[in-house]
Parts: structure tokens; C-alpha cells; sequence
């Protein structure tokens, strides 16, 4: 009995710290330290190439390495051969680049436990463009030499939010089981949503078969716009950036609600390190003033334990250039965070400690 007072309590305590931080949103959290410098040019791409859009990053599982997307220099590889997929050495050396030619507009990027990496084609084929037919609206599992291991959907077909094809998938995690858990429906966010608008989170088995999905398209707890970002924490709960919402949510691994946090503006990117501190970062808060007036784009630093943002890489001050802002970020063995900038012509920022 007593420990059910115990348990009962600390839920209680719980449940009044989500609810005042669902108050946060209240007041833009733009005023937090940056004790980071951050960097533009350091990566040497090869063979003249120049950065196009990007926004999946992820760390190699030996801590060092980064693999980065580009969009085949622009932001799109509609009718390019180039491998967009490229793992990058401390030093910013290009050391290996896959992919080429599997996809339209690689989005979500994953690294596995076993290395492999994941990617998400995030949009679908365009009737008027020869070069698109076959493509996009799947998830693609490479080996870290670009074999295809695996194909989630069907390549060319989207899907309509009932059963495993998929639509314009955002992003893509796996769980210690080999679970596999896709972000559905970049759409939602849209002025021309509607509740039949793909917004979902699917999870498969190991080997691809659907195993559930749920969301749909909405803002109650639990519904979706744009499940643009995933991670999962120490605690095993999915961690799910819902853009067009303005706000984390928070799901057990069977798809529960458990929680929401708006302390960290419009999510377009997350990484979860091993202690529950989350990055996330903002890349669309200053497009206009009505996505999320009054915040600033950048990358906002806190825990999950408490919903409150401690650091603020403020993109559109001094670390991003041209104006532009972090879509993906990712972080190191060594603290380095990258973030992975979609606009501007593309670029990968690299934030280290002062």
C-alpha cells in the first residue's frame, strides 16, 4: 500500500510538471546561453561538389563519424546519379558516399546500432518529370557500403494512411528489438490539410510487416501535422517532432500517449543522448508569422525529464549563414553538435564547446 502511495504521488508530480510546461508555449523561449561556436565550410566534398539542401543527420555507431544527406546539390535528385548519402571523418574528409540513384528526395536519416543506414525518399513522383517515375515514398535500410537491405512501401506509390505503403515519409528510428518506426505524411502542416491527410506513425517488425500505426491528422493529444522528426529515450518512449503542432509528444513503444512538451518550439529535427538531454532543432519558426510567432529558428537544448530548455544555438544570429536554419542535428561522442541546414543552398554547421 505504501508503495502505491509512493507511485501514485509521483505520477501526480509528473502530470503537474507536463502541465505547466504545456504552459510554456506561452511565452517564445529565445533567451537561453549558447555556450557553443559554431562553423561553417568544414566539410571537403569532393570533386568540386558543393552542398544542396540537407536535413537527415546521424552519428556513426563509433561515435566520430557523421552521415549526412545531400541532395545531390540542389534539393532534389531528380535525374542525378550522385550518392547523397555521405559519411564524413572528424576532420570533415568525405570518406564514403551511397545511394545514388535510389532516390528523389532522400529526407530522414538513421544509423542503426549495426550501422545500417536508414533514409526515408520524402516525397513522390511528378507525372511531368520522366526522371521521378519508380521513386520516392518509401524507407530505404543501406548497408554502410549502399546495398539495399530492405524496402518500406512500395517505390512510386504512396500510400493512403490505411496499411504499410507509405506517404512522403518524414523520418525513421529503430528500436533495441529491431522494431522499425516511420513518421508518415510530410503534408500536414499544409494550408490544404484535411483530416484525410496522411499523419501517421507506422511501426513494423524487423523484416518490414506492419505490425500498427496511429496519429491521424489533428491537434488533440496524440494526432499528428507532420511527424517530421524521431528518436526514442532511455525509457524506451518514442519521441515524435510534430512540426505542425508546435510541440514533442511523447508515446510508449505500443503507440500510448504519454506527454507533450511545446518548451522546444516547432520541431524539425531531434537527437536524444544517452542521459535524455534532447536537441532539437527549429528551422521554420521565423519563415513567416504565423507558423510560430515569436520564436526564434536555431537548435534548443533541455532534458526530457523536465521539459525545460537549459542552452539556445540561435540560428538566425550568428551561426547559420545566409539567414539559413538547422532542419536535422545530430551530436557526437564529444559533444560536437551538426546541424543540418535545408536552406541557403545547404550547408552542415558544426557547434562545438567553448
Amino acid at each position: 500500500m505504501f508503495t502505491r502511495k509512493i507511485l501514485t504521488f509521483i505520477s501526480l508530480g509528473f502530470a503537474l510538471l507536463f502541465a505547466q510546461q504545456s504552459l510554456a508555449q506561452l511565452e517564445p523561449i529565445n533567451n537561453r546561453p549558447n555556450p557553443f561556436s559554431s562553423m561553417d565550410n568544414w566539410v571537403d566534398l569532393p570533386n568540386g561538389r558543393t552542398w544542396g539542401s540537407t536535413a537527415g543527420v546521424d552519428i556513426d555507431p563509433d561515435g566520430r563519424h557523421l552521415w549526412a544527406i545531400d541532395r545531390c546539390g540542389s534539393n532534389t535528385c531528380a535525374g542525378s546519379n550522385l550518392d547523397p548519402i555521405l559519411k564524413i571523418d572528424p576532420n570533415g574528409n568525405v570518406v564514403t558516399a551511397i545511394g545514388g540513384g535510389l532516390m528523389l528526395f532522400p529526407h530522414g536519416l538513421h544509423v542503426d546500432r549495426d550501422g545500417n543506414i536508414w533514409v526515408t525518399d520524402g516525397q513522390g513522383p511528378d507525372p511531368t518529370n520522366p526522371a521521378t517515375a519508380g521513386k520516392g515514398h518509401v524507407v530505404y535500410k543501406l548497408s554502410p557500403e549502399g546495398e539495399v537491405l530492405l524496402t518500406l512501401g512500395q517505390p512510386g506509390v504512396a500510400g493512403d494512411g490505411s496499411g504499410a505503403l507509405l506517404e512522403t515519409p518524414c523520418d525513421v528510428v529503430t528500436d533495441a528489438d529491431g522494431n522499425i518506426y516511420v513518421g508518415d505524411g510530410h503534408s500536414g502542416q499544409n494550408d490544404t490539410a484535411t483530416p484525410d491527410t496522411v499523419a501517421r506513425i507506422v511501426k513494423f517488425d524487423r523484416n518490414g510487416n506492419l505490425l500498427k500505426h496511429w496519429g491521424g491528422w489533428g491537434s488533440a493529444a496524440g494526432q499528428l501535422k507532420t511527424p517530421h522528426a524521431l528518436d526514442i529515450d532511455s525509457r524506451n518512449r518514442l519521441i515524435v517532432g510534430d512540426r505542425g503542432n508546435n510541440r514533442l509528444q511523447i508515446f510508449d513503444l505500443e503507440g500510448n500517449y504519454i506527454a507533450e512538451f511545446k518548451s522546444f518550439s516547432r520541431p524539425s529535427g531531434i537527437y536524444i543522448t544517452d542521459d535524455d538531454t534532447i536537441y532539437v532543432a527549429d528551422s521554420e519558426s521565423e519563415f513567416d508569422n504565423e507558423r510560430n510567432p515569436g520564436w526564434h529558428a536555431g537548435i534548443r537544448v533541455g532534458s526530457l525529464l523536465d521539459g525545460i530548455v537549459d542552452y539556445f544555438i540561435d540560428g538566425a544570429v550568428t551561426a547559420y549563414p545566409d539567414g539559413s536554419n538547422p532542419e536535422g542535428v545530430a551530436v557526437d561522442a564529444a559533444g560536437n553538435v551538426f546541424g543540418a541546414v535545408v536552406s541557403g543552398g545547404g550547408a552542415m554547421v558544426k557547434s562545438s564547446r567553448r
